[in-house]
């Protein structure tokens, strides 16, 4: 079936998401620093970009970077004023990064923290919300970056959680793996969560069998 999945992906790449120089040349300088291959496809890259605009994003925080793909697309989505502070935690992923947002023309509007997310997190001010949050790094700490994220939102906020079905693997109450444990303890604590409402959807494509949650703050936060 995966062969069938990235045929149906590259179609629709092909027909839907117009070729970029920009965000190939990303793509390849990734792979050239030897980055590990978790950039979002180009049609999530694009479905990431949409959501900003149907909310008319000002302010997005990206929990992740890797090399910035996904940032770039988040980025291209916001106003003149709109600002990307995305948080990497591997100095090294976070210069290559730097590199490809400065080759996309964005630097003015992504502002890069490089640190463990944690640590990042504890020094955003609380009083300039975001608009968007991308929760998209180590699965096992999910569930401290939904606390923070909830922390750092508003009313109509949209949080959008990465890689939540793993192949299936959120089914299995005793996996061992703790990023696994991460999904399901996020899964749960966005289900008791009565500031959130939420859903989730699996996908199938180039990636594989994996799948995002998506919710959004309630008016009553």
């Amino acid at each position: 079936m995966q062969s069938a999945w990235t045929r149906v992906d590259e179609y629709i790449v092909d027909r839907l998401v117009p070729s970029d120089s920009a965000l190939k040349n990303v793509l390849s300088a990734n792979t050239a620093a030897n980055l590990p291959p978790h950039d979002v496809a180009p049609n999530q890259g694009k479905l990431l970009h949409i959501f900003a605009r149907m909310i008319s994003a000002r302010r997005v925080l990206e929990i992740g970077t890797l090399g910035g793909y996904s940032t770039i697309w988040l980025a291209r989505a916001l106003p003149d004023d709109g600002k990307v502070v995305t948080l990497e935690a591997d100095a090294a992923h976070a210069k290559v990064a730097r590199s490809n947002i400065e080759m996309a023309g964005l630097a003015s509007v992504v502002e890069l923290h490089v640190a463990p997310a944690l640590e990042s997190l504890a020094k955003l001010p609380a009083e300039d919300p975001f608009d968007l949050i991308f929760i998209d790094a180590d699965k096992q700490n999910n569930p401290a970056y939904l606390g923070w994220a909830l922390r750092l939102s508003h009313s109509g906020t949209v949080i959008i959680g990465d890689n939540v079905v793993r192949d299936g693997a959120i089914t299995d109450a005793d996996s061992m793996d703790p990023r696994v444990q991460g999904v399901r303890g996020f899964f749960d604590m966005i289900a008791d969560e009565p500031r959130l409402t939420a859903t989730a959807l699996q996908t199938v494509g180039s990636k594989g069998w994996d799948g995002f949650t998506i919710a959004i703050v309630n008016d009553q936060f």
